[in-house]
């Protein structure tokens, strides 16, 4: 039991981690908006950044109910 409680909070930690990656990335992409507003393949890569952050909350949320499990 408690190895799944220490697995969990690996998965977290890294979760939190891909978290602040995306965010960089989406704050990148914002960046270069401001200059080429229009710019079709930015679009894109920013609703696959926004699609990657949802997920990735997803997980850290499945995970957190996990971790408050065991802590009970």
């Amino acid at each position: 039991m408690n190895d799944y409680h220490n697995l969990y909070k690996r998965q977290y930690k890294n979760a939190q981690e891909t978290l602040k990656t995306l965010e960089n990335q989406k704050a990148e992409i914002d960046l270069k908006l401001d200059s080429d507003p229009i710019c079709s393949h930015l679009h894109k890569e920013l609703r696959t950044v926004n699609l990657d952050i949802k997920i990735t909350l997803n997980e850290i949320e499945h995970i957190e109910s996990h971790i408050f499990e065991y802590e009970l």
